[in-house]
């Protein structure tokens, strides 16, 4: 068959056209730009956030006058955390401002019965300002009212029982340390001006330093993100194959007092800094609930008889909804100072005996003097020793008198309020107010976690 030149030429040339389709489509591929990569997102970081209702206890470590509108600057008692996570240390320094002043009436009376006419009132408090190492961070708090000197309860090692004559003797012993420490510890400069300025019938009232408030957030606080990268707690020390115990950091959901207590009533505890194990696992985390009930308490009685108080939790209940079986006790507590507490080994709380019989015997020989008739007495220093009813008001109008029955009528009331002091008028309940600090030390029981039914 004759095939035309042309149509020759066109066959020969389609090899070599297949052959170069390769290396067209290498040279395509080369210079095509390479397809844009998707973003990779990275995670904004989250500010820690407060939740309304955050309790936060501060301290104030100078006296400040009692005064509306006295700035006052304090110091937080414990570390706050968020989500876990150590958001705001010990000691971070706080302002706030005395918004009102309130009449103690209590104090008033008990004062004017020995010669005091100050007009006591009790400062109410509002503190606004966070002094975060980043700078000052406005707060919305609730006011505070409830502010007395603290006093940090521990529990002591285990005693040995002793028997009722010992456990008085130990008693009249600590008194006497407390009285001789009254004149040896430091500050005693100031404690003399204090008593001194009791003796007046009008004198300057301030607020005393270590004075601590209780309060609660009332909106949220966004804190800033660079205070998040704060230490987590450190985990609990290996027991070396003694039962694991955990020291569980909480407050008190509602105030709690031997007056009103008895035994099986509920009590219910807020954790609020999270706990880990030897293993540093979390076992106990922030925001879960103590449960437990009080095991013994007595209110006050007549004739200077304290109450007591303690009680005990049997389990957590963790956010997620579960619950865990453990077996704790109290083992410390900030209180006011005023009460006076002791706490012993077993987790019972009680009022510090006070109670004396020196005071009244000593009070009653000095009133007893001016009545003495020795012609070698001097009347002056027999009336003026004499005169203690009324503080130094009561001492310089019995002096001035120059009647012995007048001087004597005065001391032996004197001697009659110290007995009722002492001995006739009830004694002092245990009161821990809502949100008292409190320091559970819980041994995990081995029963199994139990879920919540539906799960």
């Amino acid at each position: 068959m004759f095939v035309p030149r042309c149509r020759r030429s066109a066959f020969a040339l389609i090899p070599t056209v297949f052959a170069f389709i390769p290396f067209a489509g290498a040279q395509a591929l080369e210079s095509r730009p390479p397809a844009p990569s998707a973003p990779i997102s990275v995670p904004s970081p989250v500010e820690p956030v407060l939740a309304k209702g955050t309790s936060l206890q501060v301290e104030i470590l100078q006296h400040y006058p009692v005064k509306a509108g006295q700035r006052i600057e304090a110091l937080l008692m414990h570390p706050i955390y968020a989500d876990g996570k150590l958001v705001v240390a010990t000691n971070t320094p706080l302002e706030g401002r005395v918004i009102a002043l309130l009449p103690d009436t209590k104090t008033r009376w008990r004062a004017r019965l020995r010669g005091d006419f100050t007009p006591f009132h009790t400062v109410q408090v509002r503190f606004d300002q966070l002094m975060l190492p980043s700078g000052p961070v406005s707060i919305s708090a609730e006011p505070a009212a409830n502010g007395a000197p603290v006093l940090h309860l521990t529990a002591p090692g285990v005693s040995p029982k002793q028997s009722f004559v010992a456990r008085r003797w130990s008693e009249a012993k600590a008194n006497m340390h407390d009285r001789i420490a009254f004149f040896t510890a430091p500050g005693k400069g100031d404690r003399a001006l204090q008593m001194l300025y009791h003796q007046l019938p009008y004198h300057p009232q301030r607020i005393e330093a270590n004075t601590a408030w209780s309060f609660e957030l009332s909106a949220p606080l966004q804190l800033p993100e660079t205070i998040a990268s704060l230490p987590d707690p450190p985990p609990v020390a290996p027991t070396n194959g003694r039962p694991e115990i955990w020291s569980v950091n909480a407050t008190l959901t509602r105030d709690l007092t031997s007056a009103t207590a008895k035994p099986g009533d509920a009590v219910e505890a807020l954790v609020v800094e999270p706990v880990y194990d030897h293993d540093k696992q979390l076992v106990v985390p922030q925001g879960a609930k103590l449960i437990g009930k009080v095991s013994i308490a007595a209110p006050a009685k007549s004739f200077g008889r304290n109450g007591k108080l303690r009680f005990t939790f049997q389990q957590v209940q963790f956010p997620q909804g579960y619950h865990r079986e453990v077996e704790g006790a109290l083992a410390g507590a900030a209180t006011e100072k005023t009460q006076d507490l002791k706490l012993d080994a077993e987790g019972t709380v009680t009022p510090r005996n006070k109670s004396s019989a020196i005071a009244p015997i000593l009070l009653t020989m000095l009133a007893s003097r001016a009545l003495d008739n020795d012609a070698d007495g001097n009347l002056t220093v027999q009336t003026g020793v004499a005169s203690n009813g009324f503080g130094l008001a009561g001492r310089i109008v019995g002096i001035a008198a120059g009647n012995r029955n007048f001087a004597a009528g005065m001391g032996f009331y004197a001697a009659g309020l110290s007995t009722y002091d002492n001995f006739i008028r009830n004694g002092r309940d245990v009161v821990f107010p809502r949100n008292t600090r409190i320091e559970i030390e819980t041994t995990p029981l081995r029963a199994p976690v139990i879920k919540p039914a539906g799960q």
